[in-house]
């Protein structure tokens, strides 16, 4: 049996690697063969997957501290990720933003340093945002736009959401009350015409444009490519390859709500393995209660398995576990 194990990360716990690892784990000890795909949609973990950091640069953090950011560049491709630079982690999560004052002044810094190093291909993972400054600080930090002449520039959007729908859908996870969600919506409404009247890009519709507070839209108004994540990666691992070769395939992430079919990883490896007539599973930390799954999609979930404290007191034997469950269930016998 060759199984394909492709998870996203599972947030706070295990990353798309660990994850992997502990899967694989319960498909070797069959005597079987895993192939271990870490997977991403553009958010926290993008640069692992896709080859991991080979460079750092010194740039502004969300609230205007200086944040150490690494990067990677190869054969003038350089792979970002907006959260080493603007992410909500480097404030302290929720608590310790400020949803209004927070910008992604060090994204433009980090684009900046990419350019610097000779890149003529960028893709920036979105994710983990601090922000809703709609990429302002990004924009303004760049400069002029010809800088980015002949460059390309592909933005990994983890969701689908538009650019002014971002304060509302987002903004109270990073801390923002509801006086301050109306605010920043109101701020994105005037970027839409902003950017409309300095670059001739209307970003209000554009699917994806609310990714990362609508950084994506700003750096749609300048002329970058607005991707979903998950197509991206897959792409980029031939994960449609590997999977035409399998007797099945799994994965995972932390929670499994309805986001997850909306340009997320299970969604885009339960959509492959359906075209592929290929049987597969996910094993996810929780799962939201009365989601509908696709047809002969089938989850597990560790705090249904093993409860709360054991899942992530043990993130990593609780997901083999959940593995070797799921193996009996989607190939049994």
């Amino acid at each position: 049996m060759r199984i394909v194990v492709a998870p996203d990360k599972f947030r706070g716990s295990l990353s798309a690697l660990d994850a992997a690892e502990a899967m694989a784990e319960a498909v070797e000890a069959r005597g079987w063969t895993a192939l271990k795909v870490p997977m991403s949609d553009g958010g926290e973990g993008f640069l692992e997957v896709l080859g991991g950091a080979n460079r750092t640069s010194t740039v502004t953090g969300p609230l205007g501290d200086p944040v150490e950011a690494g990067w990677r560049l190869s054969r003038k491709r350089a792979v970002l990720e907006m959260a080493s630079a603007s992410g909500l982690a480097l404030v302290g999560g929720a608590e310790g933003n400020e949803p209004l004052a927070a910008d992604t002044t060090g994204v433009g810094e980090l684009i900046a340093a990419a350019l610097d190093a000779g890149a003529r291909s960028i893709v920036i993972g979105m994710g983990g945002s601090a922000t809703t400054d709609g990429g302002l600080g990004a924009l303004r930090s760049l400069g002029p736009v010809p800088r980015l002449g002949g460059v390309r520039l592909e933005v990994a959007c983890d969701v689908r959401l538009t650019f002014t729908a971002a304060a509302a859908c987002f903004a109270p996870q990073k801390g923002a009350t509801t006086a301050q969600v109306e605010l920043l919506s109101r701020r994105l409404d005037r970027l839409v015409e902003l950017y409309a009247e300095s670059y001739g890009v209307d970003v209000s519709s554009l699917v994806g444009s609310g990714s990362a507070g609508g950084l994506a839209g700003g750096l749609a108004a300048l002329g970058a490519t607005l991707t979903e994540g998950f197509e991206l990666v897959a792409d980029h691992v031939g994960l449609e390859v590997m999977l035409e070769d399998a007797d099945a395939v799994l994965t995972g992430e932390g929670l499994c709500d309805a986001a997850s079919f909306e340009g997320k990883v299970l969604g885009g490896v339960a959509g492959l393995a359906a075209s592929l007539g290929l049987s597969a599973g996910a094993v996810v930390g929780e799962l939201d209660d009365g989601l509908e799954l696709p047809p002969g999609f089938e989850v597990a979930s560790l705090v249904a398995g093993v409860g709360r404290e054991a899942a992530l007191g043990d993130p990593a034997r609780s997901v083999t576990l959940a593995t070797e469950r799921m193996l009996d269930a989607l190939l049994p016998g």
